[in-house]
């Protein structure tokens, strides 16, 4: 008997657009033959199943079943593809875990963690992860812009705490253009960081569970166009990402150990994907992404290509694994 999935897409954040493309993709590379497949759309205003024809079905939030056409369907595994709030900040893994629906990304407790940049690295520097000087800012501070560049240096990035792809990151290259980079970084979030700036090559590792083990995918070389790896270089074509990255021995060595024992440390499952730049030798954490983009054109299925796994087995592997983890 085939399996119901939810796969659930959309979100409140910025990043909902890209999520239903995640989404999507999931939904075309299951196969057919082993899983039920149902296309959840999430936002503010709706939780609704998105049938072939547009039809949409309200979720029944109490227990997270649809009624189509008379018939009730409860999910045996959700398939979470939302990218930012709320799939990747820990709130749907909360209220799936308390109806006891396996789902294919992290617990709660390490969503919320690795969601909030401030927070996961303060945990993992604990650890000795090398992470760049950093400068914390949350709405209503009064900003000292001279103490701040003491800090940090200059150029250096403010970044919204809580947002993903490179929504409210703004690289800054003068003190007087500090205050504006503060004023687009709080319009995704009430809380910021500001780092250092490091010059070097940006590396993206992608690590998840994998038949029971923790694998380390290929790593991907970020060359952006621009003058950081920003929405325009992610998702408009602006950048190059190199699979396998172009790095020596040692590198590649270095910071696939740092990979997984970031992985494992924080007790991660499902997808992740670290981000990491080069200082000589060594990897610096900047942050990792929980669920991670899941498109063709996306880092992390490009990795798993390289690996020769394609996209149902990977995406197959989520579902038993986490179906495995609750059984």
């Amino acid at each position: 008997m085939k399996k119901n999935i939810a796969i659930i897409m959309g979100g409140f954040s910025s990043e909902a657009a890209i999520s239903l493309k995640s989404g999507q993709v999931v939904f075309q590379h299951l196969p057919k033959e082993v899983y039920a497949a149902y296309c959840i759309h999430i936002s503010k205003e709706k939780w609704v199943y998105v049938a072939p024809n547009d039809k949409e079905y309200p979720i029944h939030t109490s227990d997270f079943s649809v009624a189509i056409n008379g018939e009730t369907v409860h999910f045996d595994c959700v398939f979470n593809a939302i990218h930012g709030a709320p799939g990747e900040d820990g709130f749907i893994q909360a209220y799936l875990e308390l109806l006891e629906i396996p789902h294919t990304s992290c617990a709660m407790y390490q969503a919320a963690l690795t969601f909030n940049k401030r927070d996961c690295l303060n945990v993992l520097k604990a650890y000795d992860i090398p992470t760049a000087i950093s400068y914390p800012l949350n709405k209503g501070d009064s900003v000292n812009a001279q103490e701040i560049i003491d800090r940090v240096g200059l150029p250096c990035f403010v970044k919204a705490n809580r947002a993903g792809s490179s929504f409210g990151v703004t690289k800054v290259h003068k003190i007087e253009d500090l205050q504006s980079a503060i004023d687009i970084a709080f319009e995704q979030d009430d809380e910021l960081i500001i780092e250092a700036f490091l010059d070097g090559t940006e590396v993206s590792v992608g690590v998840l569970r994998y038949k029971g083990e923790v694998l380390v995918l290929p790593i991907t070389e970020i060359v952006s166009e621009n003058d950081f790896f920003d929405y325009e270089a992610k998702y408009l074509g602006k950048s190059e990402e190199i699979t396998p990255a172009r790095i020596s021995k040692v590198q590649e060595e270095n910071v696939n150990h740092m990979a997984k024992k970031i992985y494992e440390v924080l007790n991660m499952d499902g997808f992740s994907r670290s981000e990491f730049i080069f200082k000589g030798d060594t990897p610096y954490f900047l942050e990792m992404n929980t669920v991670p983009g899941l498109t063709e054109e996306s880092i992390l299925p490009k990795q798993a290509a390289c690996a020769g796994i394609s996209l149902s087995d990977l995406f197959t592997n989520a579902i038993e694994e986490a179906l495995a983890k609750n059984d």
